[in-house]
């Protein structure tokens, strides 16, 4: 995964205090925002994003804090400026920038709206309590549900997000230093002399699929081509979905090696199950720091046969609701959700055996 990198150990309290020092030593994939080419290919996705949202209307969605405290974001629009910062606690170049960030914060905070919105994927919120109390923050901090990151085409992490006085998103960014405080500096000069924006309402966030409800009609799009049917029903056999990120085994293995070592256990798993023809298998990729190109570099790199797909748009992962890789979708004939596994079940073959 280009441009995010984190130092080997995991221990919060030993994170804080090399948080903003060199990482240790990154594979090519791994590489400090120092190292140009992986931090210029996260600049370069934060800007394909940019080129479609500058000068559209911000969010208008209420966040809450981890301290329970609410922010309407579309309350804000005509009266100050908001600056959202997607982060991770795996993402080494958002530990790299939380010391400016928190510098940002303490200089700027009474003339705009900070908040670091952690994209709660591949986290929790223990860590994300943690990681904040170790760094001792105190900008808002809260957790997306992957709502707000759908409406931002979350890409990258970090990625900054900077709304004007008027409601208008004006700058979309991977890294800090001196272009993002010049666009900070440009929000908060504008006089908002202008009305504010109308805001349209942001779409209604449909219910997450639960098990034994159907899952209705999704389709994916295999990197063959060829489609894949989620739900409907009269299958000629059950369907699984592995979701995955294709950085998960690599990267992972320094940042989160629990979790990169159970994307492996799963991936391996699946591989012997969809050999026996007995269910139509496909793994989703997540959208973030994947494209079609890194989904196809996945499937160079570990070999595996299984059908692979990518979620653009991330809607699939949301609609079940799943926020952590990997986790396993079951779906019988009749495209009823049979069971989800989370990365902490052992037994696939258990779950997928009693799909009718």
């Amino acid at each position: 995964m280009a441009g995010c990198n984190q130092p080997q150990n995991t221990d919060l309290q030993e994170d804080a205090a090399t948080a903003g020092a060199e990482s240790a030593e990154a594979s090519p994939t791994e590489a400090t925002e120092t190292d140009d080419p992986y931090a210029a290919e996260g600049e370069r996705r934060a800007q394909a994003v940019a080129a479609q949202l500058i000068g559209t209307p911000g969010p208008t969605a209420v966040l809450t804090t981890l301290d329970g405290d609410k922010i309407d974001l579309a309350s804000l629009h005509g009266r100050m400026p908001v600056y959202l910062k997607f982060w991770a606690t795996w993402c080494g170049p958002c530990r790299e920038q939380m010391p400016g960030f928190e510098t940002i914060y303490q200089a700027k905070g009474d003339e705009m709206q900070v908040v670091a919105i952690n994209t709660g994927f591949t986290d929790t919120e223990d860590q994300v309590r943690k990681y904040r109390e170790a760094l001792k923050l105190s900008m808002p901090v809260a957790i997306d549900d992957g709502t707000l990151a759908a409406v931002l085409d979350l890409r990258v992490t970090p990625q900054h997000v900077l709304i004007d006085r008027n409601g208008l998103i004006a700058y979309v960014g991977h890294k800090d230093g001196p272009e993002l405080d010049r666009a900070i500096e440009q929000v908060l000069s504008r006089d908002g002399d202008e009305p504010a924006i109308a805001q349209a309402d942001q779409p209604a966030t449909a219910p997450v699929i639960a098990e034994g409800d159907l899952v209705g009609d999704f389709t994916v799009t295999l990197m063959s081509g060829d489609k894949m049917p989620l739900g409907g029903a009269d299958a000629p056999r059950p369907r699984a979905v592995l979701f995955f990120s294709p950085w998960c085994e690599s990267y992972l293995a320094e940042t989160r090696p629990a979790i990169s070592a159970q994307c492996k256990r799963y991936r391996e798993a699946v591989e012997k199950l969809a050999e026996t023809g007995e269910v139509d298998w496909v793994a989703l990729s997540n959208p973030l720091w994947a494209s079609a190109q890194d989904v196809h570099d996945y499937r160079e790199a570990t070999g595996t046969q299984v059908p692979l797909a990518l979620d653009p748009d991330g809607s699939i992962f949301r609609a079940f609701g799943v926020r952590q890789v990997p986790s396993v979708a079951v779906i019988d004939r009749r495209g009823t959700l049979i069971e989800l596994l989370s990365a902490e079940d052992s037994d696939i073959a258990a779950a997928v055996a009693i799909a009718p």
